[in-house]
């Protein structure tokens, strides 16, 4: 990670996928590539998958082995240098920001669970 101190995720979101903790984590970061942008880290030994564009945005993906397959745990970092104070301020004003993280993964999620043979809906944790 690129700041020594995490900051508290503006997002947090959680849901089981039914398939390794390996395969998870490898979708995960084939999807990230497949978007473009940004700068993308990867670190295998601790299953997490971050990228982190424009000025203050950072999203990370973390994978956990579970009996039942993985735990897959999105998390919308602010990561701005200058002007932090903005970005909460600023992403209300983006009215459905959250509404459309939420969907975005829990799209992801469902997509992930039907490939690997999972249920399509899956409960989602925030």
């Amino acid at each position: 990670m690129t700041n020594t101190v995490r900051p508290r995720p503006l997002i947090e979101l959680t849901a089981a996928v039914a398939a390794s903790p390996e395969v998870v984590l490898a979708a995960v970061e084939a999807a990230i590539r497949a978007a473009g942008g940004g700068r993308i880290e990867v670190d295998r030994v601790r299953r997490t998958v971050a990228v982190q564009g424009g000025w203050w945005y950072r999203g990370e993906y973390e994978v956990e082995a579970t009996a039942g397959g993985s735990r897959l745990t999105h998390r919308v970092r602010n990561v701005a240098r200058r002007g932090r104070w903005a970005v909460p301020l600023a992403n209300r004003l983006f009215v459905g920001y959250r509404a459309r993280t939420s969907c975005g993964f829990t799209a992801f999620v469902r997509d992930l669970n039907v490939e690997f043979g999972g249920p399509e809906r899956s409960t989602l944790e925030t």
